[in-house]
């Protein structure tokens, strides 16, 4: 494996991406122009990288002691030094870039990756896990709308929905790796409340979501066919609700739930955008 394919799975690609387009979507949903559009959607694509990046270097002994074979910096594939040196460009790339379009947007992306960095070193030891999640989630809409000209704050369901998609992200992210985080002294929210009561939270903040993404579609402005859309998205995320709690009360797959959720989040970011509501105040 080379050096640079292991360095961007270090990045944590998945999630990373997930994030980066769900800017991207946000971005054409207020109708930003190409050129803000691409600084916020490679500001948070270089925020996110830098996040991954942290994490993997962070656990290191810890993916080693539990032989975590998906950590190419815990296998050697990747220099711990390369990849320490790629978290911080990524980091002053993701922190500089969105001060060029506002000090609003810019002060805002801050506080989102920093948030993400707080949790990589020490904050997911604890029961306040889930506080970097609700924060950065929470302020994705806001450094979208803060990118605008004249920057403007993103209405408060916005923010809401961003919140409660952070504590289900954050839930199902971390479920598959109970058992390890549990050898190796890490105990966060989800671990605290155990995997049934965890998961079914997760589904159930999924479903705040929909209802408040729909609430706030059609309160909003949005186009003739905006109703529809917004109705449409809803049904679909209450679906996954559903069955991702079934899963979780199954014992089924742990994986799948997380895979569930950025599905969810892809779903409500789409339909904000052709449902032509409006997520600023």
């Amino acid at each position: 494996m080379s050096t640079v394919s292991a360095l961007v799975r270090s990045t944590h690609p998945g999630p990373t991406a997930t994030v980066a387009l769900l800017s991207l979507v946000l971005g054409l949903a207020v109708s930003l122009e190409a050129a803000p559009l691409v600084v916020v959607t490679v500001a948070v694509l270089a925020g996110q990288v830098s996040i991954g990046l942290s994490n993997d270097l962070v656990d290191l002994d810890r993916d080693r002691s539990v032989g975590r074979a998906d950590k190419p910096v815990a296998l050697g594939q990747v220099s711990p030094g390369v990849v320490g040196a790629a978290a911080v460009a990524s980091l002053v790339v993701g922190v500089a870039a969105p001060f060029l379009l506002s000090v609003p947007a810019g002060l805002a992306h801050l506080v989102l990756v920093a948030s993400g960095w707080a949790y990589n070193l020490g904050l997911k030891r604890t029961a306040a896990s889930v506080v970097p999640f609700v924060v950065s989630f929470g302020l994705l809409p806001a450094v979208v709308t803060l990118a605008l000209t004249p920057p403007a704050p993103p209405a408060a369901w916005a923010l809401g929905v961003g919140a409660v998609f952070g504590v289900a992200i954050h839930f199902t992210n971390v479920l598959p790796d109970l058992g390890d985080d549990a050898a190796t002294g890490v105990a966060g929210l989800p671990h605290h409340l155990g995997r049934l009561p965890a998961g079914v939270v997760a589904f159930a903040a999924l479903a705040v979501a929909a209802c408040l993404t729909l609430a706030g579609q059609l309160d909003s402005g949005a186009t003739a066919a905006g109703p529809v859309v917004a109705v449409l998205g809803f049904v679909v995320v209450l679906g996954i609700a559903a069955a991702g709690t079934v899963v979780v009360v199954r014992g089924g797959d742990t994986r799948l739930l997380f895979r569930l959720i950025i599905v969810a989040a892809l779903v409500l970011v789409g339909q904000l955008a052709l449902s032509g509501a409006a997520i600023v105040a």
